[in-house]
């Protein structure tokens, strides 16, 4: 299992971001969570196997349609998860 916290910074507020990455999280089976940051930012924190997890992040660099993604960071970190919430 691998558990990933993420940093999506470019235009990722106001363009379905969270609400994508939820669907494509349920679509490969990875758990966690997605939420707005006040600095303009998406974080997540995303958990499953590592070729899923490998496959979020893969998505993560183009998002949704409208996003311009500048950057992904991701650190690892632990938790424990039954699904995927948009906070």
């Amino acid at each position: 299992m691998k558990t990933l916290h993420l940093w999506i910074r470019g235009r990722v507020q106001g363009v379905w971001f969270r609400e994508s990455m939820r669907i494509e999280a349920e679509r490969l089976g990875v758990v966690g969570w997605v939420r707005n940051s006040p600095d303009g930012a998406v974080e997540a924190v995303v958990q499953g196997e590592a070729d899923a997890v490998d496959a979020m992040i893969h998505w993560a660099h183009r998002g949704p349609p409208l996003a311009q993604v500048g950057s992904v960071e991701a650190s690892e970190t632990q938790g424990s998860y039954s699904g995927f919430e948009r906070r």
